[in-house]
């Protein structure tokens, strides 16, 4: 199993097809898995790398400090693969990643896309996490699991995929960590703020949402955008929290024409 050391933590990785690297990081999951819509279709055209964070999935399951900490997990990363420069697409707390990249390490990233993700958090946000933190701590992975699809996912998705999700809420809820060990991840994307930074991201900037997400709802999107010299900014109309899963050829064809451009 490939593994690279960060900060007394094993980090799982994957590398899938050739050419320019790209490098994709999940969300609040933080498994690499998340990207199976994506990875066939970037692999075609870029070396796709994937990976779980600290906490999740196939990596150490040790408690997270905060996202800097996950950002040089991220920087190990590339080390270890040699990897001088990526573009780069992060999902929610992979977004949040994202920016502790460009705003620290500039150098490392060549294009960013920062897909339904926050730059600070507000009262909404720490309404949904909480309530989302005590079903994991009081109700169990399972019906975390069930809690997780409702907000990731759009409504008319959800009702149409019913069967497909029961069966991935099974595997997610079989690959979480403890709760103390997810209550870190989500007290670190509380936590998180570089809103006073995004005027210093110089990388060519998509910002990608969907108008529909309940999780990181459009308006954060609109505001990282304003705040990122020369972002771009798309917003679908339906997709819900997770837009490259419900609606994964128009997410995939929007990002593939960003990174061409």
């Amino acid at each position: 199993m490939p593994t690279v050391k960060a900060d007394g933590a094993d980090i799982y990785y994957e590398i899938h097809g050739s050419g320019p690297p790209l490098l994709l990081a999940a969300g609040l999951g933080g498994a690499g898995t998340y990207w199976r819509e994506q990875v066939p279709a970037f692999a075609a055209k870029f070396t796709t790398v994937v990976y779980d964070q600290r906490g999740t999935g196939r990596s150490s399951h040790v408690p997270v400090k905060s996202i800097e900490q996950l950002a040089d997990d991220t920087i190990r990363l590339l080390d270890a693969l040699g990897l001088e420069r990526v573009d780069y697409l992060g999902h929610s707390t992979g977004g949040a990643i994202g920016q502790v990249l460009a705003v620290e390490n500039p150098e490392r990233i060549g294009r960013l896309i920062l897909y339904a993700t926050v730059a600070s958090n507000d009262a909404y946000r720490e309404r949904l996490w909480g309530l989302r933190r005590k079903v994991l701590e009081t109700m169990g992975p399972e019906h975390y699991a069930r809690m997780t699809s409702l907000v990731l996912y759009a409504p008319q998705w959800i009702a149409e995929n019913s069967e497909r999700l029961k069966k991935e809420e099974e595997v997610s809820a079989s690959m979480l960590s403890k709760p103390e060990i997810m209550a870190s991840r989500i007290a670190s994307i509380l936590a998180f703020d570089r809103a006073r930074d995004l005027g210093r991201i110089d990388r060519p900037t998509l910002v990608l949402c969907a108008r529909d997400d309940i999780t990181t709802p459009a308006y954060f999107s609109e505001q990282i955008a304003a705040a990122i010299p020369g972002a771009k900014l798309t917003v679908l109309d339906f997709g819900g929290h997770g837009c490259s899963k419900t609606v994964p050829e128009e997410f995939n064809k929007i990002v593939l024409e960003f990174l061409a451009a």
